[in-house]
């Protein structure tokens, strides 16, 4: 590897899935403002929240090939975010009870050196199995999803509530589309294996 990597995320979730690639990387704070603008579509929103959270750290690490994501749920047509609490874990998994729900993941990867970003949206569905107010409350309870969009960890209990799953890449519901992550890593020269 050429240039040091940087994921620009604070998310465990998100440093497990790229230590998968077994690649040394620091982590940085982006903070950055996750404000979604009017008529912004889902697609866009992470798509542009990706490239900001990249861009975000490179006056911090200009030399780095800086990685940055971004993801939200969508239920019917409305984006829904974390949910922070127990009482909105359980409105968030009521309205996907029986439905299938759309995660959009954007992935920038972003060159500070070179100026140089490649952006993607990735989606995800997801197919619910119609859970009762009990199984609801029980996952809740067990797996404490309040920091996660949608209200789930796919990478745990989570799986129970599910009849199927459909997309490209089983990382890119837990936030980091990987398989699309190493071929922007190719474009920059950067091999994973």
């Amino acid at each position: 590897m050429t240039q040091p990597l940087l994921l620009a995320s604070t998310s465990p979730f998100r440093k497990a899935l790229l230590e998968k690639l077994s690649l040394p990387f620091e982590t940085a704070d982006p903070q950055t403002d996750e404000t979604i603008l009017d008529n912004e579509s889902a697609q866009d929103l992470v798509c542009r929240l990706a490239e900001l959270k990249a861009k975000a750290c490179a006056s911090r690490y200009p030399e780095h090939v800086i990685i940055g994501s971004d993801q939200v749920c969508v239920i019917d047509g409305k984006i829904l975010g974390k949910p922070h609490t127990v009482e909105n874990a359980c409105l968030q998994l009521k309205a996907a009870s029986g439905k299938t729900i759309t995660f959009y993941t954007g992935l920038c990867l972003y060159n500070a050196k070179t100026n140089q970003a490649q952006v993607i949206c990735e989606p995800f569905h997801v197919h619910f199995k119609s859970l009762t107010e009990q199984q609801i409350q029980n996952y809740v309870e067990k797996e404490q999803p309040l920091y996660c969009a949608g209200s789930f960890k796919s990478e745990g209990l989570g799986i129970a509530l599910f009849d199927k799953l459909e997309g490209r890449d089983p990382n890119t519901l837990v936030g980091l589309p990987l398989i699309a992550l190493t071929e922007m890593l190719a474009n920059e020269g950067i091999s994973v294996l």
